[in-house]
């Protein structure tokens, strides 16, 4: 993780931290409701961690170089396009419906996709 990233997950620890100090006081003092609402606030940035070292471990498998003869086999791939590049795009692709919700940026599908939503005839 770089300096900015680092930054960041400090920033969000530290705001989880106040929204957990703030759902102990709601708790001792306040509304009950509140108390949940702060609770449920401060998980938040936690997830925001997690997202990013995620993020930051699959960039930095992406970015190891392969060496023939090593995990990919000989004569494998090397250099960033590695396994860990591929894998990162076949999981975008898989995501994908069609090639027409690629194109038209969501908003339409092709005829055999299972995700294709029935046009109204209703004009």
């Amino acid at each position: 993780m770089n300096r900015s990233g680092r930054l960041l997950s400090v920033l969000c620890l530290a705001t989880s931290g106040g929204l957990a100090w703030s759902t102990l006081l709601e708790f001792r003092h306040g509304p009950l409701w509140a108390g949940f609402l702060f609770a449920a606030a401060s998980l938040v940035p936690v997830i925001g961690v997690v997202r990013e070292s995620v993020v930051t471990d699959l960039c930095r498998a992406a970015a190891e170089p392969c060496v023939p003869g090593g995990p990919s086999g000989p004569g494998g791939p090397s250099g960033p396009s590695g396994p860990g590049a591929d894998a990162i795009v076949r999981e975008e692709l898989d995501g994908a419906c069609c090639e027409r919700w690629w194109t038209s940026l969501g908003s339409d599908h092709d005829a055999t996709c299972r995700h294709r939503v029935p046009r109204s005839s209703a004009a």
